[in-house]
Formats: structure tokens, sequence, C-alpha cells
């Protein structure tokens, strides 16, 4: 598999072969993180590092500069990522029970900070309890392998937000690179199902594109989304 993955990326047969081959393999998005984190694993290298620095720098100065009072994240992780966040209130949610609980330990005296399983499937906040000031998705869109799941999730995602919604992903329908990685134009879905949403800002990634590094850290960018009529006073 990791010859046919390396032909993958020259030979457009090797290419249309891997991917079904990771199809059959896949357990599904939710099955694969809660294995990954049950074996030991973390949340990738955009989570750790450089790019953790960077994804920091860019969400905490936006957060200061925009008095933004809360913050909800959809795929919190093992919380590596949030442990140089600044965030005046926080709600993480995870489709993996061990990453939920890797991250109430790692935060168990912070009384800012709340984390909650999420599940898609059966996901409702009807009474509005689950929304912030800004909604946040990092690293999360082009691992959504499954249409259902990416559906669900964008929609989870847009409605959890009073204010802003910001993204750090890919942005181009090139398909899967990996088992666990869908690459998607997601603006699309935000222009044609995000009614009242604009996009105000879109921020390249400081580091230059790296086809060594597949998985879509390099190929992403920062898209901040602005509610139409939403005023930081009023919340």
């Amino acid at each position: 598999m990791k010859r046919l993955k390396r032909l993958a990326h020259h030979i457009p047969f090797a290419q249309w072969l891997y991917g079904k081959c990771t199809a059959i393999l896949f357990p599904g998005s939710r099955r694969y993180w809660e294995g990954r984190y049950g074996r030991g694993g973390n949340s990738g290298d955009g989570s750790y590092g450089e790019f953790a620095e960077f994804k920091a720098e860019v969400v905490n100065s936006f957060v200061r500069d925009n008095r933004v009072k809360s913050v909800i994240e959809y795929g919190c992780g093992d919380g590596n990522q949030l442990s140089i966040a600044q965030y005046p209130s926080y709600i993480g949610l995870d489709v993996s029970k061990t990453a939920i609980q890797i991250c109430k330990d790692r935060f168990k005296d912070d009384p800012t900070k709340s984390f909650f399983l999420y599940d898609p499937d059966v996901s409702g906040d009807q009474a509005g309890e689950l929304v912030a000031d800004l909604a946040l998705s990092l690293d999360v869109i082009y691992h959504l392998v499954e249409d259902t799941v990416y559906d669900l999730y964008m929609t989870h995602l847009f409605n959890a937000a009073r204010r802003f919604v910001v993204v750090y992903s890919s942005n181009q329908d090139s398909g899967k690179t990996a088992a666990h990685v869908r690459h998607r134009c997601f603006c699309d879905w935000v222009s044609e199902r995000a009614t009242g949403w604009t996009l105000r800002q879109k921020i390249d990634n400081k580091f230059p594109f790296d086809p060594k590094q597949p998985e879509g850290t390099y190929l992403a960018d920062f898209y901040v989304f602005e509610k139409a009529g939403a005023c930081g006073d009023d919340v």
C-alpha cells in the first residue's frame, strides 16, 4: 500500500486503484479517529510545532481584535492546539470519546473550557445552548470523507456561530489523497447553503506547499466568514 500510495502521486491508474483499496479498508471517519487516539496517536502535524504556532497567532489575534467572547470548536482533537489558544470561553466538540477524555483531563483545572462528544447523526441543539460568537474548524473539513458526515458537520458548524466562522482547510476538489483525507471546495457549500454568511477574509498559509505532506496541512488556508447583521456589542 505504501508503494501504491507513492505511485498514486504520478500515475492516474495507481491513484484510482489506491483510492479503491483505501475505501475498502477505511472504517469511517468516526471510527478512524477513535482508533487513532485509542492507539496513542495524536491530532497530526497541523496541531503541533510551527503549524500550531501559526494557527494560534492568527486565531488569537482575530479573537482579540474582534472582541470575541466565546468560541466553539468542531473537532478539538487532543487539545494540543488549544493549549496555546487564548479564548475567554471555549466549548470543544469531537467525534472521538478518547480525545474528549484527553481534553477533559488536560484542562480539568480550567473553568473556562468545556468538552462534549459530537455525534453528527444525532446532534441537535434546538435550545441554542451550544453556540458562541465564533465557530472554529481547524484541519477538519478535509478529513470528512463521507458526504453525509461532511454536510451535517458544515450545517452544525455554521448554526453554532453568532458572528463568525473561521475555517482552516484546503478549498479544492482534488479528491482523496489518503484514506482519511478528501479535499473539497467547501466555499461552494457555504455559498449555496449558508444563508446570510459572507467570506470576509482569506489568510494564506505562511508555509509553502510540500508534496511530501499529502494530508492537507500545507494546502490549507484560513477563511473567515461573517454573519450579516451580527454586532459584537449585542452578544
